[in-house]
């Protein structure tokens, strides 16, 4: 299974400079290997052709009767000994290595091509030469220390100690990177649930200054929008209401018969609600959350339900306080129950139920339900459904208002089909 790269702008930028840090320091040593072992081969070959000249040249411009002392000399002052072939000798090849291979091509070109060369020979580890006097085949031991040592790989410790400080650096770099850019995600997530953020920190390079600048502004925009807002809800309040209350009194006072004004007053209840439903959808998300008894609420709701006929088969499903904007969710659910009365008629039943991080309230009803390509729609303002479970009254804006709170509580609404017919409005609201 192919995995994803990181989603995160930390680490995307942390491990974009580590690659390109890390590229940077290979490609540095690979320089450092490539042009250091030209040299390393030329001075390792002219050594070991100066020692087997040297040593050629000793024995043979020796005494006789001096030779062997010499052999022990070089033996004891320069670790070079020195041996006759013999045809049953087992050698070892040299490794296949560039230093190696470099060193061998300047000795045989040095020392003809009848030169031999081995790691070992019959199980004696050194740097072996042939070499010849006359028809006489001799072997020079070297150190084989000399050639197994690459001086470039010291670098390596100080390029690994140097990428580590410049890994360090990178991921000072990206946190610098991200927290700003954290902070305003943060904030526009405070800003999209309705709360007002606290201004930003203006600091840092001048593209995070610009863009904090202009959130801040934005914020402070959207914060007097809402405050002119709340004082145009105000006056409709007061300017739409009161003639309505006036109209309400003049209708009791004029005589009029009795099916009339019923009619009549059933009209002005309807333009009230109406205008109820437009402010509260209007006036948002705006409340001061607290903690607070979910159960406690809905025992509020019930009793003012019961003061007007309406019996409500409650369900306690034990939900712990939590908190939420209280008068928001008593809207919401007053909204749910009131769908249900208006559209689904027989008992309405409301149950609480503890869920993992969310508490649910479901309200359920014997009503024609909905569809279920259209319930999406009918969370949007002014939605309808074009038959009798929207089409009486009402500004199409009670489920719009149910999903707005939601939202506003990290939660959502959804609408399901009953079994046996009718629907069930499930109201789930976040603990965090």
């Amino acid at each position: 299974m192919r995995r994803a790269l990181p989603d995160t702008l930390l680490a995307r930028t942390f491990l974009l400079i580590a690659a390109l840090l890390l590229v940077a320091v290979v490609a540095w040593f690979e320089i450092i290997r490539s042009s250091q072992r030209e040299p390393l081969a030329n001075e390792l070959a002219e050594q070991t052709i100066s020692v087997v000249n040297l040593t050629r040249a000793a024995i043979v411009n020796a005494d006789p009767l001096r030779r062997r002392g010499l052999l022990v000399e070089l033996n004891e002052r320069e670790g070079i000994r020195i041996y006759t072939a013999n045809p049953n000798e087992k050698l070892e090849l040299l490794p296949r290595e560039p230093l190696i291979d470099l060193v061998a091509v300047r000795v045989k070109r040095a020392l003809g091509e009848r030169t031999r060369l081995a790691f070992a020979r019959d199980g004696v580890e050194s740097f072996w030469v042939s070499f010849f006097i006359d028809e006489d085949e001799f072997w020079v031991a070297l150190p084989r220390e000399r050639f197994e040592s690459d001086p470039t790989w010291q670098w390596f410790g100080w390029g690994a100690l140097a990428l580590l400080l410049a890994l360090t650096g990178a991921g000072v770099i990206a946190s610098l990177i991200d927290r700003p850019v954290r902070a305003l995600t943060e904030a526009a997530a405070r800003l999209g649930r309705g709360e007002t953020p606290e201004p930003l920190p203006e600091s840092g390079p001048r593209e995070l200054r610009t863009l904090a600048s202009a959130f801040n502004q934005m914020a402070s925009d959207l914060a007097q929008l809402e405050r002119d807002r709340a004082m145009v809800l105000a006056g409709i309040s007061h300017d739409v209401r009161t003639p309505l209350a006036r109209l309400r009194l003049s209708l009791e006072m004029s005589g009029t018969d009795e099916a009339t004004a019923d009619g009549m007053a059933a009209d002005i209840e309807e333009i009230d609600a109406v205008i109820g439903q437009f402010l509260d959808f209007a006036r948002g998300t705006q409340e001061h959350k607290q903690l607070t008894d979910l159960e406690s609420l809905l025992d509020e709701i019930e009793s003012r339900y019961a003061r007007i006929g309406e019996v409500l088969r409650r369900t306690r499903g034990g939900v712990a306080p939590l908190t939420l904007a209280p008068m928001a969710v008593r809207r919401a659910i007053t909204n749910l129950i009131d769908n249900a009365r208006r559209h689904a008629g027989g008992a309405i039943e409301i149950e609480t139920i503890a869920a993992t991080g969310t508490a649910v309230v479901e309200v359920r009803d014997r009503g024609p339900g909905i569809p279920a390509g259209e319930v999406e729609r009918l969370k949007q303002p002014f939605a309808r459904l074009d038959r009798a479970r929207t089409g009486s009254g009402g500004s199409g804006l009670g489920l719009a208002i149910v999903e707005r709170i939601a939202r506003a509580h990290g939660g959502r609404v959804e609408l399901l089909p009953r079994e046996n017919g009718g629907l069930v409005a499930r109201l789930v609201i976040a603990r965090a």
